[in-house]
């Protein structure tokens, strides 16, 4: 059979062997030794988009099924039709297609008997991409076929590479949307970037700077950078980058060369995005056309925070305008509001809440005595102790804050319904007004009922003068695991001088 296996064809130059470590993966299998020899020696030459042949052999469809296993990233297989058995190139292919799910390796299938293996039928029944009659394989052809091959595998690869970044920028841009914070969003970048590439993190630097577009190139900020905690300042980023995003800045368009990429995406709000990239090997065009849709995306993201932000600062600042009102109206000064924000947001942390959740109580407490509004001024502003009617009545403020807050569907509005409601509430069960006790009372509303009286009993009110720390002290001990929740008593105290900076920062 070999003697017109590979027949002598017309001499062709060689292309030179470029030294490549990567490699194709190339399984003959043919139970017949001097197939494999001479395929290896015709091809011996063989070069595609500069990397060279490895040769896989097995001798039989079992020890194929092996090496599939075993070999990751096969390109083509050469098939020999009759092996064990007349059909065990057949199996094999069959075994490849639906059982060992590989539809990327390039299968063709070679017989030195066609009547085992009518070329119509074996071409309609069987998902090969070549069939050959192994009487016609000249050196040319099996070139020409391992070229056509190895285009298809190239192909295919990079339609799958592309299809899954593509799926890793859905899911980074889903995180994006996630992120709450600059600082949350700017880490998203840095781990999402290489895994858009597929590479390794040691592989790429990244760095993503934002700029208003009217303002000058060098006004740039840096989001994030790989390597680098602290993004405060551009000088830690290198010469070269600042340079790049300056140009991208003065052009308004992406920037790219074989090592480097800087995307640029202006928003409509007049803002910039800017993110550059670079890898130790060279970056295919490919690679380029991911980098533009992820930094798209990114600046996508970017504005719709920006966005969130300015909308959570619109809140904030409204509920401590009405939060201010409010104790205005009791004659007391706006920075109590403040004070117990921060008291709040403090303690949330220690206690282990999330950042979000601790700023959404932050925002929320100034809301804790909107009930107030509904209280006469002679009862709200009695100098000296209320009646039983008059005491009823101050203690509904509870109640109205609550009906005041509560059929809104924002997230602020709606925390700030359930403080109105619990802020009075103690840890034994004899607050108002519903009488909570232990942990049925929410921890914000536990939170935010010490902060309060922390902040009350050390200020002065309309029927009494501020109290001196140290009695103030005393009570919180005192009430510990009778007004206030054991824990966050414990919290408080632990750090007491962190939450004296904070009355310290917003004097009356």
């Amino acid at each position: 059979m070999t003697d017109f296996l590979f027949a002598n064809d017309a001499p062709e130059t060689q292309s030179p062997i470029v030294n490549n470590l990567d490699e194709w993966d190339i399984l003959v299998i043919d139970d017949e030794d001097d197939i494999h020899q001479v395929t290896k020696l015709v091809l011996s030459g063989f070069n595609f988009e500069g990397k060279k042949l490895h040769f896989h052999h097995a001798y039989s469809a079992a020890e194929a099924k092996t090496k599939i296993k075993e070999l990751q990233n096969v390109a083509v297989c050469l098939v020999d039709v009759v092996m064990e058995t007349t059909h065990a190139g057949l199996d094999l292919i069959k075994y490849i297609r639906e059982d060992a799910q590989n539809h990327d390796v390039r299968l063709v299938l070679r017989t030195g008997q066609p009547g085992e293996a009518p070329e119509e039928s074996v071409i309609r029944d069987y998902d090969i991409n070549d069939y050959k009659n192994k009487t016609e394989l000249t050196a040319i052809k099996l070139k020409t076929l391992l070229y056509s091959a190895l285009r298809a595998y190239r192909d295919i690869r990079t339609i799958e590479k592309h299809k899954h970044s593509l799926e890793k920028i859905i899911d980074a841009s889903a995180h994006f949307l996630q992120c709450d914070t600059v600082n949350q969003f700017a880490s998203t970048i840095l781990d999402h970037v290489s895994d858009v590439m597929g590479l390794e993190d040691n592989e790429i630097y990244c760095a993503a700077a934002v700029n208003s577009q009217s303002k000058p190139a060098s006004d740039f900020k840096l989001l994030a950078a790989s390597g680098i905690t602290d993004t405060n300042e551009n000088t830690e980023v290198p010469e070269e980058i600042k340079e790049l995003f300056v140009n991208a800045h003065n052009k308004k368009e992406s920037l790219k060369n074989d090592n480097q990429f800087v995307g640029y995406f202006p928003t409509k709000d007049g803002l910039e995005t800017m993110l550059y990239v670079s890898k130790s090997s060279k970056l295919q065009p490919s690679d380029h056309q991911l980098l533009e849709f992820f930094s798209n995306n990114i600046s996508l993201a970017y504005d719709n925070l920006c966005l969130r932000e300015t909308v959570r600062e619109s809140q904030k600042e409204l509920s401590y305008i009405l939060g201010e009102a409010i104790e205005k109206r009791s004659k007391e000064t706006g920075s109590h509001v403040k004070r117990v924000a921060n008291y709040s947001y403090m303690l949330a942390i220690k206690y282990g809440l999330t950042p979000y959740q601790a700023e959404i109580i932050k925002f929320a407490s100034p809301l804790h005595d909107i009930g107030k509004i509904a209280i006469p001024d002679m009862i709200l502003n009695k100098p000296g102790k209320h009646d039983a009617n008059e005491w009823d009545i101050m203690q509904s403020h509870a109640q109205q804050g609550f009906d005041i807050l509560k059929n809104s569907n924002n997230e602020i509005l709606q925390q700030g319904a359930l403080l109105a409601y619990q802020h009075h509430e103690k840890w034994d069960g004899s607050g108002y007004p519903q009488g909570l006790k232990g942990e049925n009372i929410d921890i914000s509303g536990r939170i935010t009922a010490l902060a309060d009286v922390f902040d009350a009993l050390g200020s002065d009110r309309c029927y009494k003068k501020a109290w001196p720390l140290e009695k103030i002290i005393g009570l919180l001990k005192e009430e510990r695991g009778k007004h206030f929740d054991p824990k966050l008593i414990d919290l408080f105290l632990d750090d007491l001088d962190a939450f004296l900076a904070i009355r310290d920062s917003f004097p009356d």
